[in-house]
C-alpha cells in the first residue's frame, strides 16, 4: 500500500512538473496591439547604371590624330580642344587662297585710280564738246571738227566703262575665291575636335597619332545630367508607377542610399521578360559613376493613411487563408485579412482594430487552432 502511494506520489509531481515545463510553455504566448500608421508603399527592381545620351566624338575626316591628351575619368567642358587632326595641305591651299585675293584687291586699287583718270578725262571731253557745240551752231567750226569732239568725248565715257567691267570682274573673281576660302576654313576647323558637351569621358577609343577613318570614334562623353539607372521592373507591379515619383537608389558597390527621381517610362515590355525598362535618375550623382554598374531601386508610388502596420512574423496561413490570430479571454480567434501593401517587414491591412490582442505565433509552441485556450505572456 505505501508503496502504491508512493508511485502515486511521483507519478503526481512528475506530471505537475510536465505541467509546469511543458504544456504552459507550450500554451504561452505573446500579444501585441497595432496603433494606426501610415506606410510608403514601393515597387522594387534591379537594373544598370546608364545614361540618356552617350556623346560618341569623332571626326568626319580620316588622317592621323594629334595632340589627343586625355585620358578615360577625365572631365571636360563644352569646347574643351580634344585632339586636331592632320590636315596635310588645307594650310597651303588656304595661303594660297589669300594670296590670291590680296593680288586681287591690289589690281582692283589699280584699276580704281585709273576709273578716276579716265572719269576726269570723260568729264574735260563733255566740257570741250558742249562749248564746240555752240561753235557749231554758229558754224565756227566745221562739221568735221565737230564730230572729232563727238568722238573723244564718246571713247573717254566707254574707257570709264570699260574699267568698271573690269573691276566688277574682279570683284566676282573675288567673290568666288573667298567662297572658297570660307569653305576650305571651314573644313580645317573640323579638323579641330571639340567637345560638344560637358562631361565624363566614359571611353578612349584610339591612340595619339593613330591613323583614322572618316566618321571614327575617338573618345565617348557622359554629362552627368544625363546618367540614370536603368531598372527593370515587373509588369504586374509597374502600371502605378509614374514620371515623378520618388526612389532610393542602392548602387552595388556602395552601402551608401541616394535619392533618385522617375524620368523616364519606356512605351515598350520586354515580352520574354515581361519587364518594362524604367529610368530613375540620381538626384545627386557619386562622382565618380560607373557606367553598367548594378543598383536596387525602390521606387514610392503611394502612401497609405490610418493603416495597421502588421509585423510579418505575426501573419501566417490558416485553411488556406492569410490572416492573424486573435486572443479574446485567454482564447485565439483566427481573422483572416486583406493585404494592402507590404514592404518586406510589414503589411499593410485596414481589417484590425487598435484594440485587437494579436498573438504572436511561435514555432516553438503548440500550433494555433480556432478556440484553443492560450495563457498570455507578461
Amino acid at each position: 500500500m505505501k508503496k502504491t502511494i508512493a508511485i502515486a506520489t511521483v507519478l503526481v509531481i512528475l506530471g505537475f512538473g510536465a505541467y509546469n515545463k511543458v504544456y504552459i510553455p507550450k500554451h504561452t504566448f505573446s500579444t501585441i496591439t497595432i496603433p494606426n500608421g501610415q506606410m510608403d508603399v514601393k515597387v522594387n527592381g534591379v537594373g544598370n547604371v546608364g545614361a540618356k545620351d552617350i556623346y560618341k566624338i569623332g571626326s568626319i575626316y580620316g588622317g592621323k590624330v594629334i595632340n589627343l591628351n586625355v585620358n578615360e575619368g577625365d572631365f571636360i567642358k563644352k569646347g574643351t580642344v580634344i585632339a586636331y587632326i592632320d590636315s596635310v595641305d588645307l594650310k597651303d591651299k588656304i595661303a594660297e587662297l589669300i594670296a590670291s585675293i590680296n593680288k586681287l584687291n591690289n589690281d582692283i586699287s589699280s584699276l580704281q585710280i585709273d576709273k578716276q583718270s579716265a572719269y576726269a578725262t570723260s568729264l574735260y571731253q563733255n566740257e570741250i564738246l558742249n562749248k564746240n557745240r555752240s561753235l557749231y551752231k554758229k558754224n565756227a567750226i566745221s562739221q568735221l571738227d565737230y564730230e572729232k569732239f563727238k568722238v573723244n568725248a564718246k571713247t573717254s565715257q566707254l574707257k570709264v566703262k570699260s574699267i568698271n567691267a573690269k573691276i566688277l570682274s574682279l570683284v566676282n573673281q573675288q567673290k568666288q575665291i573667298n567662297a572658297s576660302l570660307n569653305g576650305l576654313k571651314e573644313k580645317l576647323s573640323r579638323y579641330t575636335i571639340v567637345s560638344p558637351v560637358s562631361g565624363y569621358i566614359t571611353k578612349k577609343a584610339i591612340s595619339n597619332f593613330q591613323i583614322i577613318m572618316p566618321n571614327q570614334t575617338l573618345i565617348e562623353i557622359v554629362n552627368p545630367k544625363d546618367v540614370w539607372v536603368q531598372t527593370h521592373i515587373d509588369t504586374r507591379i509597374s502600371g502605378n508607377v509614374k514620371e515623378g515619383d520618388s526612389a532610393i537608389i542602392k548602387l552595388r558597390s556602395s552601402d551608401t542610399l541616394y535619392k533618385g527621381i522617375v524620368s523616364n517610362i519606356k512605351p515598350i515590355n520586354n515580352s520574354v521578360t515581361n519587364e518594362r525598362e524604367i529610368d530613375v535618375s540620381f538626384e545627386n550623382l557619386p562622382i565618380p559613376f560607373y557606367l553598367e554598374e548594378q543598383a536596387i531601386v525602390d521606387i514610392n508610388i503611394k502612401i497609405l493613411k490610418n493603416i495597421k502596420k502588421v509585423p510579418s512574423n505575426v501573419i501566417t496561413i490558416y485553411k488556406e487563408q492569410t490572416g492573424i490570430w486573435i486572443e479574446k479571454n485567454k482564447k485565439v480567434t483566427f481573422k483572416p485579412i486583406k493585404i494592402l501593401a507590404n514592404d518586406g517587414k510589414y503589411s499593410a491591412t485596414n481589417d484590425i482594430t487598435t484594440t485587437d490582442n494579436i498573438v504572436v505565433p511561435n514555432p516553438k509552441n503548440k500550433p494555433l487552432t480556432n478556440g484553443m485556450k492560450i495563457n498570455i505572456k507578461n
